[in-house]
């Protein structure tokens, strides 16, 4: 049991977090998610995020069984249950099913209308079948694959309580992802280095100098990007200025010392146990977090 619930990543669960943006940046106001009348979203968004949890396991179990062979060859990645052996192959095939076969009418449950059901399919073909089968084959669409994934999750969260989410605010998301997932692969290229292609060969298409640019410029669009959003987000106030501009520096920080543990520490192939186990890049979202929950609490708009 120890075995298989390693290779559902429990660790990686912190990606879905993403659901519970809605609720900050929507056309919506924060406070009205809080007390009596907002218990029922929030228990929504909750369950959304626990559906997106199963899903996204079931496709980890999936993608360990289709890559076990190559995992075998990564110094890292040869210590997963499957590539070890210490799992069976069918254990993670009827584990995976049955998650997305109780996953289903959960977000039946969560949204009737049929619009987060709609959202975690696509999520689940698209992450669990295309990327899987084809998508991360292909040079540069392999990143923007899972990038969309951190943007589904939070539509995911949007539509399961019927707000709006702002086009910024995905935008966001999506440099966001495009940014975790530009490191990763740098960390693979440069821990793999000439043996990269016998692990996956889709790392002969990348070179460390051509993603440090792709780095560069998705780093300086995150912070243009957030900017924007904080200073036109219809929930947040205005007057006497843009007063979510105070967050600002914390996702800068934040930016700036994943790139410093990526080129100095060597960093960033697992961004979810990184944020987890550095404890300044942790301490600035957890202040971001506080930051912007005060602005919406001290400042009504």
């Amino acid at each position: 049991m120890h075995e298989l619930i390693r290779a559902m990543r429990p660790r990686q669960w912190v990606k879905n977090s993403f659901v519970f943006a809605a609720i900050a940046f929507s056309e919506e106001r924060l406070w009205q998610f809080w007390g009596p009348a907002g218990a029922q979203p929030l228990l929504r968004v909750l369950g959304a995020f626990v559906a997106f949890c199963m899903a996204a396991s079931a496709i980890y179990l999936v993608n360990d069984l289709v890559d076990i062979e190559k995992d075998r060859a990564h110094p890292k990645k040869r210590h997963r249950p499957f590539a070890s052996g210490r799992l069976h192959p069918m254990v993670g095939m009827v584990t995976a099913g049955l998650l997305i076969a109780m996953v289903m009418p959960l977000a039946f449950l969560l949204d009737p209308s049929l619009a987060f059901l709609g959202t975690l399919v696509v999520y689940i073909v698209v992450q669990g079948f295309l990327y899987t089968y084809w998508l991360k084959h292909v040079v540069i669409v392999d990143i923007l694959t899972l990038a969309a994934g951190f943007v589904l999750r939070a539509v995911g969260g949007g539509v399961v309580i019927g707000i709006l989410i702002t086009p910024w605010l995905l935008l966001c998301m999506l440099l966001l992802a495009l940014f975790l997932g530009i490191g990763k692969r740098r960390h693979e290229l440069t821990l793999l280095e000439s043996g990269a292609g016998d692990h996956r060969r889709i790392l002969q298409e990348y070179s460390v100098p051509m993603l440090d640019q792709m780095m560069a410029i998705v780093t300086a669009s995150i912070i243009m990007a957030y900017s924007i959003t904080v200073f036109l987000a219809p929930a947040a106030p205005q007057e006497p200025y843009p007063m979510l501009m105070l967050s600002i520096p914390f996702v800068i920080y934040a930016i700036f010392r994943y790139l410093y543990l990526i080129y100095q520490r060597g960093e960033g192939g697992a961004p979810d146990e990184l944020i987890l186990k550095d404890w300044p890049l942790a301490g600035s979202v957890l202040v971001w977090g506080i930051t912007v929950l005060t602005v919406f609490l001290l400042f009504p708009r």
